[in-house]
């Protein structure tokens, strides 16, 4: 079985043999060659519409029909000058993918013939079934109706022979039924709050734009190994299997050589990706065997949330051609590191200041600490919505595992911002507006020393921490889409903002009616930020934490300040429910009621089937795999044990055969287990399934069938140990660890 197993391996790289990359152009000769950007509006539309376009996407103006028709006429021509012969709207719906259906650009001549077109009715809208996607209810399976519109804000690319139009996808009544219009809403809103809020600082801001850095982290497998577990193929992680002799303890895998056939397929990832404008910048081996890291530069939140969702893609077809397969499952293999996307988020303003950045003059120091304070206000607000806006089935194995962040969303801001902050809340307001510029926040007590903008120790417990010119969510899933956590960040931080600027155009009337505020040189505007910012800073201490987040403390310590310490998949998704979160995304009119509910009848759904799946997948392993294997290797020691007493005395053969009676009688106790296991599991999977509200059996499965998962997996770790290795059916840790 064990040479099986590498012939399995070595067939699957006879039928795909290894590319040789070797492009004859430098990388930013063909960037975005597969895009239709601004450079190839430019050529391809006429300079009036190209002019158009431009105000729609950068100031949101509106596209009309006539705009729309020139604007596919000259997409069509670059799409058939590139060899392209179809189209399709390309969107995320809430199954957390992507989807398209393609359609060709031909229509009939009229005169027996075809032509090709491409209108801009085709362009701005297409109808997909609707009721063939998760809608939580909004859309009946005999409503089948629903719309993917443009997004013009996302250029358009190409697959293959296919133009893909980046689209939202909206159901017949309104409601939105994917990610991205949602995402929309939620920029726009923090946009123009914090658009608000800089004119305290700088009336020429015109709009704030959310930037995302995603660092995407995955595992590879040999696709022969990977085929021979259907564990990994059918739930994208593996349900049994014992710790491998090595793995990431020697820590020699982090940072180090990458394997040569690894190289390759990142060689052609990236090429790949850079023809589609994805901007790749890091390369690197990760903490666990077999695990890596690719990370992008700095793209627009909308942007960037699509190049991750089409990287995912692109990824899994790449890997195929160099004999791996791709794991972007949030825990693959128990014992080692999982992989998640940390989204460093920040917001920048359109003449290129970094809002999360210390600046040159004493306003400007004031709006850094202005936006850290309020962007804390919205996380403490919204810390239990923030941990269900990245919870799922499969981030729930990594998250609060030594190697990860914790359950629970707290804030590390490192030595210097947290003093900075506790100085603004004690000092006095001269003090305050004495604070020097970019070089140096220079206060008046030497305990505190120059912040520098990259001087800001890491907290890698801290599932949002502060890294000097942003913040990092450290605790997003690897297989997630982005949106997710961006559309509740950025709808978090807009309402912190909208609110803040409220309090303070308060405060300033209140200050300018006092005939007592005559010091004369002081903005009074200042003084009302510095008012508000003292109280938001007494506020939202509870969510700021530089510990250990792992520590068994910390869950005390974060109860205690009234953080949301729920470890329930099921159960967190009810944030989205509470009558804060409600209010909130209605109020920035980001999602409504009717879509929240809806969004978590298809959480619980989901978290219920991948649950339902492991369940069955692992009671076929158990019951068609495991216990036959171990039950054929009882039987070679039984007939062992009979060989023995044949040829030697009774007392020698009894001596000779006492380790194997110890394996017999260990068999059938653990045998017996599984097997009790499993039929446990199968009759509290029956108890669930009665249950109707979707809500209620997604608990159900949280408390009563997930649990007897590790019970059974624990036994068939402990045969993995026992049984004759050239039996055991699975490819083993210590052959899916380690890329040959």
């Amino acid at each position: 079985m064990e040479t099986l197993r590498f012939q399995v391996v070595g067939e699957a790289f006879k039928k795909k043999p290894l590319a040789v990359i070797t492009p004859c152009e430098r990388p930013a000769r063909y960037f975005g060659c597969k895009v239709f950007n601004r450079e190839k509006m430019y050529k391809y539309l006429p300079k009036d519409v190209y002019a158009k376009m431009m105000e729609v996407m950068d100031n949101g103006a509106r596209l009309d029909r006539e705009v729309a028709d020139a604007v596919a006429a000259g997409m069509k021509q670059w799409a058939i000058d590139c060899g392209v012969t179809h189209y399709t709207h390309w969107f995320q719906p809430l199954t957390e993918g992507t989807a398209e259906k393609h359609d060709s650009f031909i229509e009939h001549d009229g005169k027996g013939g075809m032509v090709e077109e491409f209108t801009g009715k085709l362009l701005v809208q297409q109808e997909p079934d609707a009721s063939s996607f998760p809608s939580g209810g909004i859309r009946s399976t005999f409503e089948a109706r629903g719309y993917s519109a443009w997004d013009p804000t996302s250029p358009v690319f190409i697959i293959d022979d296919t133009l893909c139009i980046p689209t939202v996808f909206i159901s017949y009544t309104g409601e939105a039924l994917d990610y991205k219009a949602p995402l929309l809403r939620a920029l726009h809103a923090v946009s123009v709050a914090a658009t608000d809020v800089c004119h305290y600082f700088d009336p020429s801001v015109k709009k704030v734009t959310s930037n995302l850095g995603w660092e995407q982290e995955y595992f590879l497998v040999d696709e022969g190994l990977y085929s021979a577990r259907p564990d990994l193929l059918l739930t994208g992680r593996t349900l049994m299997g014992h710790d491998s002799a090595k793995n990431q303890q020697m820590d020699d895998h982090y940072f180090g050589a990458i394997p040569e056939r690894v190289a390759a397929f990142m060689r052609e990832l990236e090429i790949q990706a850079l023809e589609l404008g994805i901007p790749c910048k890091t390369r690197h081996n990760e903490v666990a065997p077999n695990q890596f890291e690719l990370a992008p530069i700095y793209e627009e939140t909308n942007l960037a949330v699509d190049h991750n969702m089409l990287l995912m893609s692109v990824m899994k077809r790449v890997a195929r051609k160099h004999g791996f397969r791709v794991l972007l499952h949030e825990k693959p293999f128990a014992g080692i590191n999982g992989s998640g996307k940390h989204n460093n988020w920040s917001l920048s303003t359109d003449n290129g200041v970094l809002l999360h950045a210390p600046g040159k003059t004493p306003e400007a120091n004031l709006r850094f600490a202005t936006f850290i304070v309020e962007t804390l206000m919205g996380v403490w607000r919204h810390n239990g919505l923030l941990k269900a806006s990245i919870m799922s089935a499969t981030n729930a194995h990594r998250l609060g595992a030594n190697e990860a962040p914790p359950a629970i969303i707290s804030s590390f801001l490192g030595k210097q911002v947290s003093e900075l902050l506790d100085h603004i809340e004690h000092a006095d307001v001269a003090d305050i507006l004495a604070m020097a510029g970019k070089q140096g926040l220079k206060m008046d007590i030497p305990e505190i020393p120059e912040l520098f903008i990259d001087n800001t120790d890491r907290n890698r417990t801290s599932p949002f921490a502060f890294t000097g010119n942003r913040f990092e969510f450290r605790a997003v899933g690897s297989e997630a889409n982005c949106a997710s956590a961006m559309i509740a960040l950025n709808s978090a931080v807009a309402e912190a903002l909208v609110s803040f600027k409220q309090r303070v155009d308060r405060r300033i009337a209140e200050i300018s009616k006092n005939t007592e505020f005559s010091d004369g040189h002081h903005n009074p505007v200042m003084h009302a930020i510095i008012d508000v910012l003292r109280e938001d800073i007494k506020t939202c201490k509870p969510i700021r934490f530089d510990g250990n987040g792992y520590s068994d403390e910390w869950v005390e310590e974060a109860a205690r300040r009234g953080l949301d310490v729920e470890k329930s998949c099921p159960k967190i998704f009810e944030r989205y429910l509470d009558d804060s979160s409600i209010r909130m995304f209605e109020s920035l009119g980001v999602m409504t009621r009717k879509e929240l509910e809806a969004r978590n009848e298809v959480k619980w759904e989901t978290y219920t089937k991948k649950i339902q799946i492991e369940a069955r997948v692992l009671g076929d392993l158990s019951m068609n795999h495991i216990i036959p294997v171990a039950t054929r290797y009882q039987t070679q020691l039984l007939q062992n044990i009979c060989n023995m007493a044949a040829v030697f005395p009774a007392d020698t053969a009894d001596k000779l055969s006492a380790r194997n009676k110890q394996i017999i009688e260990e068999i059938a106790e653990r045998t017996s287990a599984i097997e009790k296991g499993v039929d446990d599991l199968v009759n509290a999977r029956k108890v669930a399934n009665k249950i109707e509200d979707e809500h209620q059996k997604a608990v159900a499965y949280h408390d009563t069938v997930e649990p007897k998962l590790d019970d059974i997996r624990y036994q068939i770790d402990k045969l993995e140990l026992i049984v004759d290795d050239s039996l055991w059916p699975l490819p083993k840790y210590r052959e899916l660890l380690f890329i040959r």
